[in-house]
């Protein structure tokens, strides 16, 4: 099954990324395999991810989500749904959280 995934890494910053193995992906990426992003920045921890029907809804989900804003893709992992819409229309507001 195809997966989108976020994980935050050492210096606090979300990765954003999709695969069709979630585990091995995680092991590639904790193991400097991964991203050239993530590799400055282990270790990293899956913080949210989502099964798709398809691995093209699960990379046009990843390109989406990596298009928001810090802010919004923490209200995404916190669960707090209700404020991604709001998010959306703050885009000029501070992220001003940790």
């Amino acid at each position: 099954m195809p997966y989108m995934y976020i994980l935050e890494c050492a210096d606090g910053s979300f990765y954003t990324g999709s695969t069709w193995n979630l585990d091995q992906r995680l092991w590639e990426h904790q193991n400097g395999l991964g991203a050239i992003y993530t590799k400055k920045r282990l270790p990293v921890k899956l913080v949210y991810y989502e099964e798709c029907d398809r691995i093209d809804d699960a990379f046009g989900r990843e390109k989406q989500i990596q298009g928001w804003s810090r802010r919004k893709k923490f209200a995404l992992i916190q669960g707090q749904e209700h404020l991604l819409v709001e998010y959306s229309k703050s885009r000029t507001k501070k992220d001003d959280y940790s």
